[in-house]
């Protein structure tokens, strides 16, 4: 297998993404990630730019990392000043780390407009900075900033500024697509281009303006790169950078480049999500690779090709990538999928036998009314267990109100009062809670833990509404997911009503009894 290597821009490019604000600590646990999985750079900061950054470098100094190496990111000197007195570079190298990436301008449009200096200082500019580097042990890549629309406008110049990076020393040259509206054919040729010229390394750093910053890098690497740079989650300014979650996917598994060790494919997903957890940017579920819907499969024809032969709709296993695969329960998922969901609870069942039809023919009938199992498979395996009459009520609901006081005390602002009946025995009780949800589950909880103890590990992670109807305004139907966790597994139950409170309180009572059910 030839080799890729990964240079990661997720805590510099990608901090500057709109909503991204890491932390010195978040950016540690980010670093701790990436190394366990093998990341070959992670370029962490620019150590000229903020305090934050300089002290990055500072803590990240005590950490013992496996494999990866830290790069600190900053620019060439200024236009006529010495290298010695140039506040950038001396943050480069208080930075500490062996190796430093600089980058330049390509495009003589840049240098005329933005730097406002001769074509000819530049080239010195790009040559000094990295010599001074080099003179001080560092080991540099050159970031060609703006190069391909550089190389489309004045070819001659944009080769020129190469050279001066490698007459300083440079061991890489990235190539950058900075505006991100290089086509990736484009890519491929002037990459393929420039390798034929060079005899250092050729590396592709492309922005995802035009959407094709993944296949740009692919075709770069197709040309000869032998590097590529890009965020985790495509993290980055406007658009974003290119997605190394799908990248490095496509390079190893697809195209026989070894880009990170095989066996840390295995927590890709894993490590694609934590990342954005810390970001506190969600992950799409339609991710490649790594979101929760890229094995998902939902309609009857796929479904059912699937039992026959998981090859029919899927590149590979996703345990390769540390996903697992989805069979969606909906109106148009077939019988193989339901079945696969009703042989869990018994495994008797077949696709066409009468308990089949009927529980299609519930699902249908719900999926109607708005409800959605794709992401609720608890509340749908309440449904199978009633139909094959392996559900028994574990209480009943008698009465209950809720309140909502303003202004808030202390996130406190709602009261809920519940009245049960389990078996022969009533039980009312009271609680508290931040929003009238929060309160109703507090008061339910009270309740039923006196017959059920169990339910004290209960608790929900996470409540989400969506509007069915918005044409109906205040009178539209909702539909609300909750998560559940006991501590061990995690599971999501759904109601659906034009009452959110009501809605709220038919997925709160499935979460309850799903609970409950796996206990017997």
């Amino acid at each position: 297998m030839s080799r890729v290597s990964i240079y990661d821009s997720t805590l510099r490019d990608g901090a500057q993404g709109k909503g991204i604000s890491f932390t010195v600590k978040d950016k540690i646990k980010i670093v701790k990630k990436l190394d366990d999985l093998g990341i070959d750079f992670i370029e962490a900061g620019n150590p000229g730019s903020n305090p934050k950054d300089s002290d990055f470098f500072t803590e990240i100094k005590k950490i013992d990392l496996k494999h990866t190496k830290i790069v600190a990111f900053g620019s060439t000197r200024r236009p006529h000043i010495d290298v010695i007195d140039d506040a950038n570079l001396r943050s480069l190298l208080d930075a500490g780390t062996e190796n430093v990436t600089i980058f330049g301008k390509s495009w003589d449009f840049q240098v005329n407009e933005v730097l406002k200096t001769t074509l000819l200082e530049n080239l010195a500019m790009i040559k000094d900075s990295i010599a001074f580097m080099k003179g001080e042990g560092k080991s540099v890549v050159f970031d060609a900033e703006h190069f391909f629309d550089g190389y489309k406008a004045n070819p001659s110049y944009a080769v020129k500024t190469l050279q001066a990076a490698i007459d300083g020393g440079a061991e890489v040259l990235c190539l950058c697509d900075t505006r991100g509206g290089t086509l990736p054919a484009e890519i491929g040729e002037i990459t393929g281009a420039i390798v034929s010229l060079v005899d250092i390394e050729v590396g592709i750093h492309c922005h995802n303006d035009n959407g094709m910053a993944v296949a740009g890098s692919i075709a770069a690497v197709e040309a000869g790169a032998v590097s590529v740079q890009g965020t985790m989650n495509g993290l980055g300014e406007r658009c974003g950078n290119a997605n190394l979650t799908t990248i490095v996917p496509n390079l190893q598994l697809l195209m026989g480049k070894e880009c990170i060790p095989g066996e840390s494919m295995r927590v890709w997903s894993e490590t694609a999500i934590y990342i954005s957890e810390i970001s506190n940017m969600a992950l799409p579920d339609g991710s490649p690779f790594v979101g929760s819907a890229a094995f998902a499969h939902k309609g009857g024809m796929h479904t059912d090709a699937m039992a026959k032969n998981p090859v029919s709709y899927e590149l590979f296993n996703p345990s390769k990538v540390g996903n697992i695969r989805h069979i969606l329960m909906s109106e148009v998922a077939g019988g193989s999928a339901v079945v696969k969901l009703i042989n869990k609870i018994n495994a008797n069942i077949i696709k066409k036998s009468p308990e089949t039809k009927k529980i299609m023919s519930k699902l249908k009938e719900m999926e109607f009314k708005g409800y959605q199992y794709e992401a609720a498979e608890a509340s749908f395996e309440l449904i199978i267990r009633k139909i094959l009459g392996l559900y028994k009520p574990y209480f009943e609901l008698v009465e209950f109100k809720v309140m909502v006081n303003e202004p808030s005390i202390n996130n406190i602002n709602s009261t809920a009062m519940i009245k049960i009946k389990v078996g022969r025995q009533f039980e009312i009780t009271a609680a508290e809670g931040d929003g009238p949800v929060d309160a109703l589950d507090g008061a339910l909880r009270k309740a039923l833990t006196k017959f059920y103890p169990n339910l004290e590990k209960i608790k929900l992670t996470d409540y989400k509404v969506r509007v069915l109807d918005s044409e109906s305004a205040t009178a539209a139907k909702v539909r609300v997911l909750i998560e559940s966790t006991d501590g061990k597994s995690e599971w999501t139950t759904i109601g659906v009503s034009s009452d959110i409170i009501e809605a709220s309180w038919l997925a709160l009572v499935d979460s309850i009894e799903y609970c409950l059910c796996q206990e017997v």
